[in-house]
């Protein structure tokens, strides 16, 4: 899973590598250019504060590096020009907080120094060298140190130049890199969302929409957190580490080899931290997305949950979820804690102790001293070698959740898609037949030996009771599934021969719980489509009979419409999928139980619009109440899977088979209600009426 989420990781990340590469060479410079400034401390200290130790000798030519001392000049041994001549030598040493000048050659300045009655004392061992020393007073120690100053502001400006190189590279580094995942995943989550319109219909019968948004939005996030914060981190941690071990061999091989040790410890560290945080973060983004389900179930049945008083219930389900998802997430936090900076802690410790360990063994010996500058500097860098470390460990609980997140996410993006076909067909007759369909959902069939056909501008309405097949049958014309025998065509061409998107071009549907979006009922008719006019929407909306009832809105047809339009009656929302159905003129019309939400009076207001909405086109009616087929061209009764009955209304009465016993009982239920006088009765909602 990781290799496969790590290339795929890979793969977006080229969509912007020009300025992911830009912002390592930026990140590249910047790191180069901060390790710059333990080398200038280390030149400032070895070059300019500690090198007055070294020998001084007599010169005839003055110049900016000499030292008037005892009426006579002086110049530092390093500093003569090839071929010029030099005189006497002296020394100048520290003692304390003074300074002393020895007339020659010092034999070893290594030792407890001492200064008494003109006599200078260096102990070294069991052997004590004495010399005749004479002591400076502040402006002869000024005049050996004037001809260090303009090396060290020279110096100091090459540091606030490094600095500023820096502080630039960092603003840039920083800027390009968030650009950069900024860029990336937008582009993911534009193809996350792209591939779910793509999926087939049957994937969300057993996703629930909490968790398909969880997806797009928090497991999305997470991976931007991976892109910006994550490989920020780790790519800014590698190339330090890798500066340091480069400033660290520069400054003395063998202490760069001891610091070795540190780096198969963090990769080990690493490896073992992911494969036991990798069990946690699974646990804690699939709880986080059962929440988001449970969330979006309840506020979306809220209604149902408040009428049966399952408040206490539902809470706590989502309780259970949440105190799981807390349980684990401590458990990531535990881990966190007890190991992070603890590790960083311990090699820290761990590698000045060895540092000091080498400074204090024999290795110090005489042949292999280190300069102060260079264990200044050597402190310095390794000190900054753990910045990086703990940055990067830090990050770790972020790298595995991002990585946890992202493998869900590309999980969803390689389930099996439908192909995107670009451009249309014209406008089909819709003349449809099924030959010999049989279908199944899983195992068991649904629809056996389906056989009908049903001519352009003709009325086929299909009834029987639940789970009978009526809304495979629509399922299959739509292509949301293809039948596993048989064959379904239309003008007389195999509908898997074409496009499906070609073929739901020219079809429209009306359902009995009508969805509209947010916008407004203008926006809900035309869905936003270009190719119809604002005309066609009023046109679609004064033929349905929609006009007058809505005129009562103060918005018109511009009123603001919510997620479901649940400020709008059950009515209006059925008028509005009517228009929406007639504005985009479709070929094949489906009306499933359209008319089930719609009371007596606006019924009979749009019947005479079903009419026009149905001519010259050919119409599935799914229906209940049979009233309201009576007018069909075809009836097809469907009981488990198979039609067992076909015919007009007046050919299925005479038969007096189940279309009859139907009709009969929706019949006498309806005279019973008209004639049955109206007594208050409690209502029990368990109840199940005698003979049913």
């Amino acid at each position: 899973m990781h290799t496969s989420t790590g290339k795929s990781l890979f793969k977006y990340a080229l969509t912007a590598k020009k300025t992911f590469i830009l912002a390592l060479i930026m990140l590249a410079i910047g790191v180069a250019a901060d390790l710059a400034g333990p080398f200038i401390a280390r030149t400032m200290i070895d070059d300019h504060v500690l090198a007055i130790e070294k020998s001084y000798l007599q010169t005839n030519k003055a110049d900016a590096y000499t030292v008037s001392f005892n009426h006579q000049l002086y110049k530092r041994e390093d500093r003569f020009a090839p071929g010029e001549t030099s005189g006497q030598a002296i020394q100048i040493l520290q003692v304390g907080s003074q300074y002393v000048a020895v007339t020659g050659q010092v034999s070893t300045k290594d030792g407890e120094r001492s200064y008494e009655n003109g006599k200078l004392s260096i102990v070294h061992g069991s052997q004590t060298d004495t010399y005749t020393a004479v002591p400076l007073s502040r402006s002869e120690i000024f005049a050996f140190y004037k001809p260090e100053f303009p090396g060290v502001l020279q110096l100091l400006g090459w540091y606030l130049a490094f600095l500023a190189v820096t502080i630039v590279m960092e603003f840039g580094k920083t800027y390009w890199l968030q650009s950069s995942a900024n860029r990336v995943i937008q582009k993911l989550r534009l193809d996350v969302y792209a591939h779910i319109q793509r999926l087939p219909v049957h994937f969300f019968d057993n996703l629930p929409a909490g968790k398909v948004v969880s997806r797009v939005t928090n497991d999305t996030e997470a991976v931007k957190d991976l892109f910006i914060a994550v490989l920020s981190n780790f790519f800014t941690g590698i190339i330090n580490i890798v500066g340091v071990y480069v400033a660290l061999f520069l400054l003395d091989a063998r202490l760069g080899l001891v610091c070795l040790f540190v780096v198969p410890i963090l990769i080990g560290w690493i490896v073992l931290y992911r494969k036991i945080a990798t069990k946690y973060n699974t646990i804690i983004r699939s709880r986080l997305s059962e929440i988001n389900a449970i969330i979006n179930e309840s506020i979306q049945g809220m209604s149902i949950i408040r009428v049966f008083r399952r408040q206490k219930q539902t809470k706590a389900e989502f309780e259970a979820l949440n105190n799981d998802y807390m349980k684990y997430q401590n458990k990531m936090l535990n881990l966190n804690s007890f190991t992070s900076h603890n590790l960083v802690n311990v090699l820290r410790s761990g590698s000045f102790a060895i540092i000091l360990w080498y400074f204090g063994s024999s290795a110090l010996g005489a042949s292999s001293v280190v300069s102060l500058g260079v264990l200044y500097a050597f402190v310095d860098i390794l000190g900054r070698l753990f910045q990086p470390i703990t940055g990067m460990v830090n990050q770790l609980a972020a790298l595995d959740s991002s990585m946890v997140s992202a493998g869900r996410v590309f999980t969803l993006m390689n389930e099996s898609g439908e192909n995107v076909t670009d451009g249309s067909m014209p406008r089909y007759k819709g003349n449809v037949e099924f030959k010999d369909v049989s279908f199944a959902y899983k195992k068991d069939y649904v629809l056996k030996n389906i056989n009908f056909t049903a001519k352009q501008g003709q009325t086929v309405a299909l009834v029987g009771h639940t789970g009978s097949g009526k809304s495979s049958i629509i399922n299959l014309l739509f292509r949301f599934y293809d039948p596993q025998k048989g064959m379904i065509t239309i003008d007389g061409k195999p509908v898997t021969e074409l496009p499906k998107q070609w073929i739901r071009q020219h079809m429209g549907i009306v359902l009995q719980d009508p969805y509209l979006f947010t916008g407004t009922i203008a926006s809900n008719v035309s869905l936003g489509d270009a190719r119809i006019s604002r005309e066609t929407v009023q046109k679609a909306l004064r033929d349905v009979g929609a006009e007058r009832i809505l005129s009562h809105l103060p918005g018109g047809i511009d009123e603001p419409v919510i997620e479901k339009g649940s400020t709008l009656s059950a009515g209006e929302r059925q008028l509005i999928s009517f228009a929406r159905a007639l504005a985009f003129d479709p070929a094949i019309l489906i009306l499933d139980e359209a008319t089930a939400n719609i009371d007596t009076e606006t019924e009979a207001l749009i019947q005479s619009a079903l009419e026009v909405l149905k001519k010259g086109r050919t119409t599935f009616i799914i229906a209940h109440r049979l009233s309201t087929i009576r007018s069909a061209d075809q009836i097809l009764v469907l009981h488990r899977g198979e039609i067992v009955e076909r015919g007009t209304h007046e050919e299925l009465l005479a038969m007096g088979g189940k279309y009859h016993q139907m009709y009969q009982l929706q019949l006498g239920a309806a005279a019973e209600k008209a004639t049955e006088p109206a007594q208050p009765e409690p209502v029990a909602l368990n109840t199940v009426p005698r003979g049913v």
